[in-house]
C-alpha cells in the first residue's frame, strides 16, 4: 500500500499552473500520499500540461508518454490546458490512463481515486460554461522563497492567435478574502515576496457583483504583514491608466517591474491579433508608467511572422521597439494553432523569415539587458537571494534584475544591501 501513495508532478507552461500544481501537491500530501520527484518511481505521475504555441502541445506528449518509462506499472495522468482541448487526441496515446481537464484540478484526488477503483475514464467539463472559480483554498506549499498567488482565471479577449481562452474558459474572478487569507499564511512561512498571477489579471473582478478590481486587492495586499514584496505577473497593456498609476505608486511594496504582452509594434499587425490597443497607444502607456517610476523595468512578448507580415510592417515594429527599449524582449516565432482565426489566414509567413526576424530581435534584446546591467555599475542596490549554487548567492532586485554575489553568511531569503561591482550577460555580480 505504500508504493501506491507515491505520486510526482511535472509542470509545464506558466506561472498559473506552476500554482495550481503546487495546490495539487498540497491535496496529496494532506491525504498522506509522498510526493516524489518525476524522475523517480512513483505509482502516479500527474502531468500539468500547457497548450500555449504546438511546442508546447509536443513537449506535453513527450513528458506524458516519458512518465510510463519511470514506471511500466504506474498510473498516468494527463491534467490541464492541452488536455482540456485535446482530450481525444491525448486518449490515442497508448502510455496515458486518465485525461482531466483545467476545471477537475481543485478534485483531482477523488477523480484519481475513483479511476483507481474503476478504471473509468472522466467526461471533462466544457470549461466555457463554468462562471465559478475553482478554489484550492490556502495553497501555502511552495518550493521558492516567493510564491505565487494566483487570483483569477479565464480570458474574454480572443486574440486571433491564441487558444488559451478555449483551454481556460471565461474570467473568473477570485474571492479578495481568500486571496488575503492565503498570503497571511504564506507570510507565516517567512515568504517575503509574492507573485499576483493569473491568465489575464488585468480583468481581475469583472465578474464581480460590486466593484472590486486589481488596484483594490493590490491595496490590500500592500497592507499584509512580513510580506515586503509584491510583484504583478504578465498585464495587459490596458490596465495602465493615470488612475491606476496614482494609486499604485503609493504601495511601497509594488515591484518596479511590469511586463507588458506587447506582441507587435506595428498598428496594423496589432489589428489581425485583434489586440485592443494600437502602437501609439501602447507608448503613452510606457510613459505613464516611466514617469511614475524612474527605475522601472519593463519586459515584453514579441510575435514574429504572424500571418500577413510584411517586411515593412516588422520593421516598423523593429524601430518600435528600439524607442521602446524594453530590458527584455521574449520572442516568439508565430505558429499556426488549430482552432484560431489566424490559423486560417492565407498569407502565412515562411519559416526561414520568422527565424530572420526573430535574430534581430533576440540581438536587439540582449543589446537592451546589456546597457541596463552596466549602468548598474558602483550602485548599491537591495537583492532578494533565493539560492545559493555552491559558489555564488542568487537572488533578484526589486525591478527583477538577477544579481549574484559571494558570501560567508546564509543569504537565503534575506533581503540584502549589495553594491554592484561587474555586469556579466544576464546578470550582476555585487559585493
Amino acid at each position: 500500500m505504500e508504493k501506491e501513495k507515491k505520486v510526482a508532478f511535472y509542470t509545464l507552461g506558466c506561472k498559473v499552473n506552476q500554482y495550481e500544481t503546487n495546490g495539487m501537491i498540497q491535496i496529496f500530501t494532506n491525504a498522506g500520499y509522498k510526493i516524489v520527484p518525476f524522475e523517480e518511481e512513483a505509482n502516479i505521475y500527474i502531468i500539468n500540461t500547457c497548450t500555449v504555441t504546438n511546442m508546447s502541445d509536443r513537449k506535453s506528449r513527450q513528458i506524458l508518454r516519458q512518465a510510463k518509462k519511470n514506471n511500466p506499472n504506474s498510473i498516468v495522468v494527463a491534467i490541464g490546458c492541452y488536455a482540456q482541448i485535446a482530450k481525444k487526441e491525448i486518449e490515442k496515446i497508448e502510455e496515458i490512463d486518465l485525461v482531466l481537464g483545467n476545471n477537475e484540478k481543485v478534485n483531482i484526488l477523488e477523480y484519481v481515486e475513483k479511476f483507481l477503483k474503476n478504471r473509468n475514464n472522466i467526461n471533462i467539463e466544457d470549461i466555457m460554461q463554468n462562471k465559478n472559480y475553482e478554489d484550492f483554498g490556502s495553497v501555502t506549499y511552495t518550493e521558492k522563497t516567493r510564491a505565487v498567488i494566483k487570483v483569477q482565471d479565464g480570458c474574454d479577449r480572443f486574440c486571433s492567435y491564441c487558444i488559451i481562452p478555449y483551454a481556460r474558459g471565461r474570467v473568473r474572478s477570485r474571492n479578495p478574502i481568500n486571496v488575503i487569507n492565503e498570503i497571511k499564511e504564506i507570510s507565516k512561512k517567512g515568504i517575503k515576496e509574492v507573485v499576483i498571477t493569473g491568465i489575464h489579471v488585468a480583468s481581475y473582478g469583472k465578474d464581480f457583483k460590486e466593484k472590486f478590481e486589481l488596484i483594490d486587492l493590490l491595496e490590500k495586499i500592500n497592507e499584509i504583514e512580513g510580506i515586503n514584496r509584491i510583484r504583478l505577473g504578465s498585464i495587459e497593456p490596458l490596465l495602465i491608466t493615470e488612475e491606476f498609476m496614482n494609486r499604485i505608486v503609493k504601495l511601497k511594496k509594488i515591484c518596479h517591474h511590469f511586463h507588458l504582452s506587447l506582441q507587435s509594434g506595428c498598428t496594423k499587425t496589432l489589428q489581425r491579433m485583434n489586440r485592443k490597443y494600437s502602437a501609439e497607444e501602447f507608448e503613452n502607456i510606457v510613459k505613464i508608467i516611466r514617469n511614475a517610476y524612474n527605475d522601472v523595468i519593463l519586459t515584453t512578448d514579441i510575435i514574429v511572422g504572424f500571418p500577413e507580415e510584411t517586411d515593412e510592417e516588422f520593421e516598423i515594429t523593429y524601430n518600435f521597439l528600439k524607442k521602446i527599449k524594453f530590458y527584455k524582449m521574449h520572442i516568439f516565432k508565430y505558429s499556426p494553432r488549430k482552432g484560431t482565426k489566424a490559423a486560417n489566414i492565407k498569407n502565412q509567413v515562411s519559416g526561414d523569415i520568422k527565424e530572420l526576424r526573430s535574430k534581430r530581435l533576440i540581438e536587439l534584446s540582449d543589446i537592451n539587458e546589456n546597457e541596463y546591467l552596466k549602468s548598474y555599475l558602483n550602485k548599491e542596490i537591495e537583492v532578494l537571494f533565493e539560492e545559493f549554487d555552491g559558489e555564488y548567492y542568487k537572488g533578484h532586485t526589486a525591478n527583477y534584475i538577477m544579481v549574484k554575489v559571494k558570501s560567508n553568511d546564509n543569504l537565503t531569503n534575506e533581503i540584502r544591501k549589495v553594491k554592484i561591482k561587474k555586469a556579466e550577460e544576464m546578470k550582476l555580480i555585487a559585493e
